[in-house]
């Protein structure tokens, strides 16, 4: 295993602290009842940087902490770990496929559209409602349409930008498994 290094742990505690500003500060919540079934905005992009710079651990890392902190910092509801673990799936799955699929290719476009968009698609639109049903009783298909829009917005948007940092930053960022 790598050891992370003091630089590394500082992007990361970035992508962290930025994942609670656009997750919970940033964005539009819609809520349901007395809970937030549907919340619009960028929060998840930090972590799917993490995940896809810094290795799929890197990115579960900062899914995980930055729900985990931010519920406390701006709660809602009550805490329910399973959403945690959906937060820290986003980070993880898109680092895993361009691992798995795309290894020692040029980094395209369309590479991340389906990386993140798998991602997005298992965490946001499957699991979240589901655990929101779940925990908060909220009906799955209630929140299904919004979230579907929602991807098809952000998954391009996410993979663009996550695209065009990374060229911009070159070998600085990037994350080799050994």
């Amino acid at each position: 295993m790598k050891k992370i290094s003091t630089r590394e742990m500082v992007y990361l505690s970035f992508l962290v602290a930025l994942n609670i500003v656009l997750s919970r500060v940033a964005s539009i919540r819609i809520n349901i009842g007395t809970v937030e079934g549907i919340r619009i905005g960028f929060g998840a992009f930090p972590t799917i940087f993490a995940g896809i710079m810094f290795g799929p651990l890197a990115g579960g890392i900062v899914g995980a902490l930055g729900d985990f902190l931010g519920f406390f910092i701006n709660p809602s509801g009550f805490y329910f770990p399973p959403i945690t673990l959906s937060a820290a799936l986003g980070g993880m799955i898109p680092a895993f496929i361009l691992q798995t699929f795309f290894k020692n290719q040029p980094d395209t476009l369309w590479q991340y559209i389906i990386a993140i968009g798998i991602g997005q698609v298992i965490t946001s639109v499957i699991l979240t409602p589901y655990f929101l049903q779940l925990g908060f009783n909220i009906p799955f298909l209630v929140t299904l349409p919004a979230r579907i829009v929602a991807q098809c917005i952000n998954v391009p948007l996410y993979s663009f930008l996550t695209l065009a940092i990374k060229k911009k930053t070159g070998s600085i960022l990037t994350y080799s498994p050994k």
